[in-house]
């Protein structure tokens, strides 16, 4: 793989194109689009409490059933919640003019906006989003194929795009057999921003197999049973310092300096850290026992959505693997820190938040999706077998009587029978709706 180097160190004559040219930043202009004045100052939503239950004096855990753009207003209000926001999650919806029902055949959200309506949606939450995140927060924005483009310019402008991290690629499901003259459609993205550079940042790692480490650590240290990898110590680029110095009375390849420093690279040499080749060409031993796992890379292919009959799931059209959240909670947060999710869906971003001991804000507008949040909160999920067809899943859901923070297991024996994808129920959070909507969640809710 070709490593760039500075223009600095270009021994070549740049074009005359390349040295005038000025950066110029990109941006999406469409009619109706709003400057970011009149976003920030939008009016908030009038809320009412509809339950609560906290455990803990300085937790926050918030459901909120309503329109996303208000609700993100006053929050913006609260001073417990602007700027300390460490991470945002959203599925939102892709602009696929379609309206997506339940395992159950349930309505459960429309994604009708397309074009410049679904980009000046977003765009609008993305920018109170960007308010309510802490200097060290991050946000992940789970896309489709079909509009990705867009909304990364619309990310770039607002989230600045010396702030892009990574365009993660996602195996959603197993190979299809297509019909259409295109290749298999199996793979969505995530596009990951960072508020600052000081953003949180703990390194995900994946375990290594047997097969792995003896492939990768092919290298037994006969004195120490070991194993162990060899690894150049020089790395691309010219340097004037330490590192571009003579070790040993060599110096580095041409076009490359150490990686260390020559006083650096004599204690490996005594810690017996580095391997001379017969040729006395020196290289790094790296131990298999000293690797904390295999860094995750951009490309997540074990992150699947519902793929056999026996995953547990709630029925709710795109939801998320709960391992998938977990993962990225755990790298992009810490415990005790707010993690945000304005299309909350399902609720599989809560439920994964709660888990790692997280604090938590769902928000969303459907009132199959907050009340399959508040079913799962109360019962946990249960096998995909079990929605063969639409007339039983409904049977099992008329089943449960869905009174807020009861404590549903004991009542009528679900998570014994299901199973549930958390070892408790959650039921130290508040409901909260907003005033236009609460008569409505009523009738969903036994409250």
């Amino acid at each position: 793989m070709a490593t760039g180097v500075p223009k600095t160190k270009w021994n070549g004559k740049l074009p005359k194109s390349a040295s005038t040219a000025r950066a110029y930043r990109l941006a999406v202009e469409y009619e109706g689009k709003a400057a970011e004045e009149e976003i920030l100052a939008p009016a908030p939503a009038i809320l009412n409490e509809i339950s609560a239950k906290t455990s803990k004096e300085n937790s926050t855990k918030r459901l909120y059933y309503g329109d996303n753009l208000p609700i993100l207003a006053a929050l913006l209000q609260d001073k417990k919640i602007k700027g300390k926001v460490t991470l945002i999650y959203i599925d939102p919806p892709y602009g696929t003019n379609s309206v997506f029902h339940s395992r159950a055949q349930e309505d459960a959200y429309s994604d009708l906006l397309v074009g410049s309506s679904y980009a000046e949606f977003l765009r609008r939450r993305l920018v109170l989003m960007r308010e309510l995140l802490s200097e060290d927060g991050s946000i992940y924005v789970h896309l489709d194929g079909n509009i990705l483009f867009v909304v990364k310019l619309l990310m770039d402008e607002i989230f600045g795009e010396q702030n892009f991290r990574n365009l993660i690629t996602r195996k959603k499901c197993n190979p299809k057999n297509y019909t259409r003259k295109t290749y298999g459609n199996v793979s969505d993205y995530l596009l990951f921003y960072a508020k600052s550079d000081g953003y949180v940042w703990n390194r995900a790692m994946a375990a290594w197999d047997e097969e792995k480490i003896k492939k990768e650590y092919n290298y037994v240290d006969p004195k120490t049973g070991r194993r162990y990898k060899k690894v150049p110590l020089h790395a691309p680029g010219i340097r004037n310092g330490e590192t571009g110095k003579p070790w040993r009375e060599k110096l580095p390849p041409p076009g490359k300096h150490w990686q260390y420093p020559p006083a650096a690279l004599d204690e490996m040499d005594k810690r017996g850290e580095i391997y001379w080749s017969p040729n006395n060409n020196p290289r790094r031993k790296v131990y298999f026992d000293a690797n904390g796992g295999i860094p995750i890379q951009d490309i997540w292919l074990d992150y699947k959505d519902a793929h056999n009959q026996n995953i547990h799931i709630t029925g709710y059209p795109t939801e998320k693997n709960l391992e998938l959240l977990k993962l990225i909670i755990e790298a992009s947060s810490n415990a005790g820190d707010v993690v945000l999710d304005c299309f909350a869906g399902s609720g599989t971003t809560l439920v994964a938040a709660d888990m790692l001991k997280r604090n938590w804000i769902g928000i969303d507008n459907s009132p199959h999706a907050i009340k399959t949040i508040v079913e799962r909160f109360q019962v946990g999920t249960k096998p995909m077998g079990d929605y063969v067809t639409a007339k039983t899943a409904q049977k099992q859901a008329d089943q449960v009587e869905l009174s807020l923070f009861n404590n549903a297991a004991e009542k009528n024996g679900r998570l014994t029978k299901f199973g549930s994808t958390h070892a408790e129920s959650i039921n130290d959070y508040t409901l909260l709706v907003t005033k236009e909507l609460q008569d409505e969640l009523s009738c969903n809710l036994s409250i």
